[in-house]
């Protein structure tokens, strides 16, 4: 079993419903949602604030918690100086977020190339929790566990038991969970009634 990295991130989005992607500067490297890793005794809520604020320069309002989102099985490490070993797990809390101002009020982090993009035509590089935690989020999605593998993940639809999920039509955190290599297509996404 490899390490376990503690991240977070937020499907930040601004008045025009696009959402908030950062890449990073150097060689081919693919979108994300902005975020980073927690400190000692930080929470996950104080963490993505922190990290926004020094990732973007702006300041957010978080709506709530859209999902934990665990990636692993990324195949072996590329050869880096000082490293040895499989990459760690990454355990990353995702949350809906908004700007609350119009203009950053700091600098962006050096190297992140920041970018508006409209959900339904992301860019094709994107990270594989990036897709996965956008579509969620834009379902109106809360308390998604969802295990992300190398390739773009995809929502899987899992039909829901009954009304002890707790959330609107029934809807709990478990319904949600995408089993290893499961896959579903766009078109079998349930959107939750409001």
């Amino acid at each position: 079993m490899s390490a376990l990295t503690w991240a977070v991130a937020a499907v930040v989005s601004d008045d025009a419903g696009r959402v908030l992607l950062c890449r990073q500067g150097r060689g081919e490297r693919r979108w994300a949602l902005p975020g980073g890793r927690l400190r000692r005794d930080e929470s996950p809520a104080a963490a993505v604030l922190r990290n926004i604020r020094a990732e973007t320069g702006r300041e957010i309002r978080v709506v709530d918690l859209v999902g934990l989102y665990r990636l692993s099985d990324r195949g072996p490490a590329p050869p880096a100086a000082g490293r040895c070993g499989p990459l760690p797990d990454v355990l990353v809390h995702v949350f809906r977020a908004q700007v609350t101002g119009g203009t950053p009020t700091a600098a962006p982090a050096g190297g992140c190339h920041l970018g508006w993009h409209v959900p339904a035509d992301l860019p094709d590089a994107v990270t594989p929790i990036t897709r996965a935690a956008v579509t969620d989020a834009l379902a109106g999605r809360s308390g998604v566990l969802r295990d992300a593998g190398p390739e773009p993940a995809r929502p899987a639809a899992v039909p829901s038991t009954g009304e002890a999920g707790g959330g609107p039509g029934g809807r709990g955190p478990s319904d949600d969970l995408v089993a290893p290599g499961q896959r579903a297509e766009p078109d079998d996404i349930p959107i939750p009634r409001r």
